[in-house]
């Protein structure tokens, strides 16, 4: 086991600077002017970064927004009584809400809900469960589409949002089988 770790721990130190050489080597062989490229690929960098500023301001106006109004908390209790017959905490739905909105506000509230409840606890392991197998459907959306101008996402954005309900929902049957 120790010799696997050392042999990772090495492998970690060189794949990095071996790619860069290797990208090098064969741009040379190429006969590609690696500078110049370089350069317009930063160029295109920041002009891309320009044109999705105010998609990126429009969602975190939106997630910061949605949070401050007090919403997400009237809907956890509005949901609450309903997630208790189901034997899921209230703690957990808005992460779920806000899952597909921002990753930041969901760290945020699974930040939350692991500071109020015990590290091995269901909601907590629920929680990190749920966060890994849901995307950020409207960030994404909002940045790589807005990237390359693409106005019409009605289909995506439908199939981004049943992505993130049958994540959750497989979140809680995991959950449920492996902790509780």
């Amino acid at each position: 086991m120790e010799k696997i770790r050392y042999t990772v721990d090495i492998l970690s130190l060189w794949i990095l600077p071996v790619i860069i050489m290797a990208i090098l080597i064969f741009a040379l062989l190429k006969k590609i002017p690696v500078y110049e490229t370089f350069i317009e690929g930063a160029k295109d960098g920041i002009q891309i970064t320009v044109r999705i500023i105010p998609y990126l301001t429009a969602i975190i106006v939106a997630v910061a927004m949605f949070r401050a109004s007090g919403l997400l908390e009237i809907i956890s209790c509005v949901f609450a009584p309903v997630l208790k017959t189901i034997h899921l905490p209230a703690d957990i739905l808005p992460l779920a809400v806000v899952r597909s909105l921002s990753g930041s506000a969901a760290l945020g509230i699974f930040s939350d809900i692991a500071k109020n409840n015990p590290v091995d606890s269901y909601t907590v392991k629920l929680g990190a469960i749920m966060l890994g197998s849901s995307e950020t459907t409207f960030y994404v959306l909002s940045v790589y589409f807005g990237s390359v101008g693409i106005k019409k996402y009605r289909y995506a954005l439908l199939t981004g949002l049943i992505a993130d309900f049958i994540g959750i929902i497989a979140a809680i049957i995991v959950a449920s089988i492996f902790f509780s």
